[in-house]
């Protein structure tokens, strides 16, 4: 059992982008990120991902077929993207997220970008 203090873990996060594994629940990772500007757009085959805002904000953008809607994020706010579905989180200033999803699942889902983290550090 360790236990882990969620915003000093932000402190060891050293660029955007880069998640990071706080715990694993199961076949589940929490992983903890900062984001900054336009991540990819992706989509995860067959697996759901929770957002949770730690601190900031940003916009989740959506895109299904023709169109297209934001859902705008605050802090405290939580959303889940189902599986398969086309998402892109962007922050126009520095803003702290946590997630949960399987364990395993890449980061940019179903492409491989510059963003792409095969190997997640373990706060």
């Amino acid at each position: 059992m360790k236990k882990l203090n969620i915003p000093a873990a932000f402190d060891r996060i050293p660029e955007p982008w880069s998640p990071h594994i706080a715990a694993r629940v199961n076949n589940q990772e929490v992983r903890l990120a900062k984001i900054h500007g336009s991540f990819d757009w992706h989509h995860h085959d067959g697996v759901d991902e929770l957002f949770f805002v730690v601190k900031g904000r940003y916009v989740m953008r959506f895109r299904a077929k023709d169109e297209q809607w934001d859902v705008a994020m605050e802090e405290g706010d939580m959303i889940v993207v189902p599986a398969n579905v086309e998402h892109m989180p962007v922050a126009e200033d520095e803003c702290w997220i946590l997630m949960v999803e399987d364990a395993g699942t890449l980061n940019t889902g179903d492409k491989v970008t510059d963003k792409t983290k095969t190997e997640l550090p373990v706060l």
